[in-house]
């Protein structure tokens, strides 16, 4: 993490995520809405669960790499925590990298369990990432003792996205399937992964002079920026929502009569199967 490209990977890591998660929960939230015209094919609760299968496998491959690559870069502890001779903790910053690591990857194995069997009730998916994003603002949290005032200031401002969506994923335990929730996680999780990045440029700036990290004239610009990356985050989210809704309806409305028929004849074969 103690480089650009250290922030710059989780940054899009998150990113991505962000996209990929309005995109999903926008496309069932159109079918659920067009259901009438014949749109339950696309949000079929076995093709959700299949999707939600191989996203989980991604995410649990990615945590895995994401521990090995804490553990064993070059200056990496290589499973080393305490030097004995020295009688010190050592590689803190690796450890609690790769701890957040664990959490994201316990929630994508639970998620795993969930959907690909009957083992785990339906909500504890939703539990068990509430609690990586806790377990990530809660190590960041205990993560800036004895930094600079806009190195601590700018992680600070992170934090908020990264409780909130805590919060939002533990709402959801109870409101499943509500796309007000599933929308505002993505935003968040879109402003988590735009933040990374402006982190590395503030603190690791590829190019150009170095920030003051002593000024407070950089605290309240770094602070006004947060909020202009939290309107774009909103933005993005709300073009994405609206150009799949608009492609679901579009497409559905030219789908001929006839073959619109044979189309509700499947889906409701297929809700059945669902059923049983």
């Amino acid at each position: 993490m103690g480089s650009f490209q250290g922030h710059a990977l989780p940054g899009c890591f998150f990113y991505v995520a962000g996209i990929w998660w309005t995109g999903k929960y926008s496309l069932w939230h159109a079918t659920r809405r067009n259901r009438s015209l014949g749109s339950t094919r696309f949000a079929s609760r076995a093709s959700q669960r299949r999707l939600e299968i191989i996203e989980s496998s991604v995410i649990l491959f990615f945590s895995f790499v994401g521990m090995l690559a804490e553990q064993f870069v070059a200056d990496g502890p290589r499973l080393h925590l305490y030097d004995f001779e020295e009688k010190h903790w050592k590689y803190l910053h690796n450890w609690q990298h790769a701890t957040m690591y664990l959490f994201f990857g316990l929630a994508a194995a639970v998620s795993l369990i969930t959907h690909s069997t009957e083992a785990a009730p339906p909500a504890l998916d939703r539990l068990m990432l509430g609690i990586a994003f806790f377990n990530e603002g809660f190590l960041f949290l205990y993560h800036l003792h004895g930094r600079s005032m806009l190195d601590v200031h700018v992680h600070q401002l992170l934090l908020y996205a990264v409780f909130g969506q805590a919060l939002i994923a533990f709402l959801e335990v109870f409101h499943r399937g509500n796309i007000i929730l599933e929308l505002l996680r993505c935003t968040l999780t879109l402003l988590q992964g735009s933040w990374f990045w402006e982190i590395g440029f503030v603190l690791y700036p590829p190019s150009g002079p170095a920030w003051d990290l002593k000024d407070h004239s950089n605290m309240m610009f770094i602070t006004m920026c947060y909020s202009w990356h939290l309107a774009f985050a909103l933005l993005v989210a709300g073009v994405l929502y609206c150009t799949v809704s608009c492609v679901v309806r579009s497409r559905l409305k030219r789908t001929p009569p006839v073959e619109m028929g044979l189309l509700k004849t499947r889906e409701r074969d297929a809700e059945s199967e669902d059923e049983i």
